[in-house]
């Protein structure tokens, strides 16, 4: 309401005693669709992780890209009605047969790979898969295969390439996907001896080094890129990986490249080198 309209006089003279501009009695807020979008970005993020407060939403948010502040993330936190629970029901881990806990720690390569699938829409709207794999140790993305739907039979075609050009991993790390636990895929990966290591239900934080690269993944290339052909996505998503394994620092690593590329120099070049280093 309006302060001419509470003390009975007119805008000009109650904005002139109150030392106050006319344009803010005016001003009309004005939401963009911007506000329905982070508000959709936040539910998400507090039905994800259940445990954390607008404070750590409002970090994950800037690490998806938006530009707010914490007091902003709280208002919404509130019209949302969202809150942490007090109290949360204990969850017992689950184990593998052989006895080794699935939450596992990668030792060495090729000791734990883990795999999971991103989805993603082309320019028209087309959806797009991509199975993702990485080597948790090294944490060199092994492959990204992109296509409009990938079944069991892609996630073998990709895994015996692997094995072959990689070598054959301890474990294998997954959600309980339909295409990781269909039974052709089960009995091929252990006829070579690999183990599964499947993540309870409902717990992606317990892949959460495939989880980290599908974020950065999401962040740095998915987020900034139009996609107008299947064949397009899959060129650049390619680029992408490489830049990722041989290019990108990672802090985990020293802030060095899981994969550095290696620059094999011939004998012309090093004859040219040690003219150049003579004769300077």
């Amino acid at each position: 309401m309006h302060i001419q309209q509470k003390l009975g006089v007119s805008e000009r003279r109650a904005c002139r005693v109150l030392g106050q501009p006319r344009s803010v009695q005016r001003h009309q807020p004005n939401k963009s669709g911007e506000e329905e979008v982070i508000r959709e970005d936040i539910v998400r993020l507090a039905g994800k992780y259940g445990r954390y407060g607008y404070r750590r939403i409002t970090a994950l948010l800037r690490a998806e890209g938006w530009v707010v502040n914490h007091k902003r993330v709280e208002r919404i936190w509130k019209e949302e009605g969202l809150k942490v629970p007090k109290k949360q029901p204990k969850r017992a881990r689950l184990y593998l047969n052989d006895g080794s806990c699935i939450r596992l720690r990668p030792l060495y390569k090729n000791h734990v790979w883990s795999y999971d699938f991103v989805s993603d829409r082309l320019h028209n709207g087309k959806k797009i898969r991509m199975l993702t794999v990485i080597d948790e140790y090294t944490r060199k993305c092994l492959a990204i295969r992109v296509g409009s739907s990938l079944k069991a039979d892609d996630v073998l075609d990709t895994l015996s390439t692997l094995f072959i050009t990689e070598g054959v991993p301890n474990y294998i790390r997954s959600d309980n996907g339909s295409e990781f636990t269909a039974k052709i895929t089960r009995e091929w990966i252990g006829s070579l001896g690999v183990k599964t290591a499947y993540i309870e239900p409902g717990s992606p934080w317990e892949n959460g080094y495939n989880e980290s690269f599908n974020g950065k993944l999401r962040d740095e290339l998915l987020n900034t890129e139009i996609f107008y052909t299947l064949k397009e996505a899959q060129i650049l998503i390619e680029q992408w990986r490489r830049h990722y394994n041989e290019v990108r620092p990672h802090s985990s690593l020293g802030y060095k490249p899981p994969a550095p590329r290696a620059i094999v120099k011939d004998k012309k070049t090093k004859e040219n080198e040690q003219i150049f280093i003579s004769t300077h």
